[in-house]
């Protein structure tokens, strides 16, 4: 295996991490921004405000997503299980 083999699986792994995540850390973001800037409109400073619709819409953007994000794992898996015997050398 050389070093460039490695640095590509080790490259498309985090590719794959930061694609796999970014939905669901989008929808936590917009959400957490949306009732901070609620909170500073109506002056609110309960700082336990933001878990229980962050928790809910996480949730929700899960099931709504979660199909995708496994189908994406399943498949960069399988790519690099039936590439394995490129990577292996005697």
């Amino acid at each position: 295996m050389t070093v460039d083999a490695v640095t590509e699986m080790a490259n498309n792994a985090l590719y794959l991490i930061i694609l796999v995540s970014l939905p669901v850390l989008l929808v936590s973001l917009i959400v957490g921004l949306i009732i901070s800037i609620f909170q500073t409109v109506t002056s609110i400073q309960e700082q336990t405000l933001t878990f229980v619709p962050k928790i809910i819409c996480v949730f929700l953007a899960l099931m709504l997503f979660g199909h995708w994000m496994m189908s994406t794992m399943v498949e960069f898996t399988t790519q690099l299980w039936s590439s394995f015997s490129l990577y292996v050398h005697k």
